[in-house]
């Protein structure tokens, strides 16, 4: 029995493109699909695995990142999955890439026109906390009703005087609907502004693909006394690379007990330190 190109069935995959085409039509929209099954647990993954299996080519550079790293059991396991059943190319460096697929992050390496960004999502839907029907979500985002948005992040600043909000912080999208980013740390949200490639956001388990098209405006959600604010890194600086004012990981050495920061994107990281090896050995 062979094997169907990218593992899905080209009926599937056909449903997957339409339904991703109508969310890059409409900014910041959730898209219901039928989600297939795979041979991945459910809220790991398959929603972007799907959208990356969808609408991977022969031609295709492929990366597959797990928080900041190509070496995670999840971003391997995925990568194999991929390769094995499409024989594309794949890469380590951001900027090779044709086709991302992540989860958590948005690499440090800006993208590129030519370039696909697929994201993992776990809650498609930034009015969940406030609102548990399904039905009047919908009617909400419909009304551009995003009140209750707004309470979640202010009943923040009342507990504890300020937005506590470090992942997953909503955005509003080309000034009409607001959208779940992904769990990716508010580090990453400006880079979705006027971005330079396609962003797709897919979650298997609740069924819904949205997406972020090229130039779009996105607008992290805040108040005019409260603005919003990233991860400040600029103090910090990674103990491998050397590197500031990227995203890093607070760690504890095991030996001395000392806290110390290395850079969260691992492949940038490797990047940057090749690039320092270059120059000093051209010095």
């Amino acid at each position: 029995m062979s094997q169907n190109f990218a593992f899905l069935d080209e009926h599937s995959k056909k449903e997957i493109r339409r339904k991703t085409l109508k969310a890059i039509v409409i900014p910041g929209y959730q898209v219901p699909f039928a989600s297939r099954e795979l041979p991945i647990a459910r809220g790991w993954g398959t929603g972007g695995l799907q959208l990356t299996l969808s609408l991977v080519g022969q031609e295709d550079v492929l990366k597959v990142i797990d928080q900041g790293s190509d070496e995670s059991v999840n971003a391997v396991n995925i990568r194999n999955l991929i390769q094995s059943t499409t024989g594309v190319e794949e890469t380590i460096h951001s900027g090779e890439a044709t086709l991302i697929q992540s989860r958590h992050r948005i690499p440090e390496v800006p993208l590129k026109p030519f370039q696909i960004l697929v994201l993992q999502v776990p809650q498609p839907e930034p009015l969940r906390v406030v609102e548990a029907s399904e039905r009047k979500t919908k009617m909400l985002h419909g009304d551009k009703e995003y009140s209750g948005a707004f309470i979640k992040l202010f009943e923040q600043i009342m507990k504890y005087g300020h937005i506590t909000d470090d992942a997953d912080y909503p955005v509003m999208v080309n000034d009409r609907y607001v959208m779940a980013p992904s769990p990716i740390p508010r580090f990453d949200n400006p880079k979705m502004n006027h971005n330079d490639g396609l962003i797709l956001l897919g979650a298997g388990r609740e069924k819904k693909i949205h997406a972020v098209p090229p130039y779009t405006k996105v607008e992290s959600l805040a108040f005019e006394d409260y603005p919003f604010e990233v991860e400040q890194f600029d103090d910090k600086v990674c103990r491998e690379s050397g590197l500031t004012g990227v995203y890093m990981d607070e760690l504890q050495d095991e030996e001395t007990g000392e806290t110390y920061y290395m850079t969260n994107d691992t492949s940038y990281m490797l990047e940057k330190m090749n690039e320092g090896a270059v120059n000093n050995a051209k010095q």
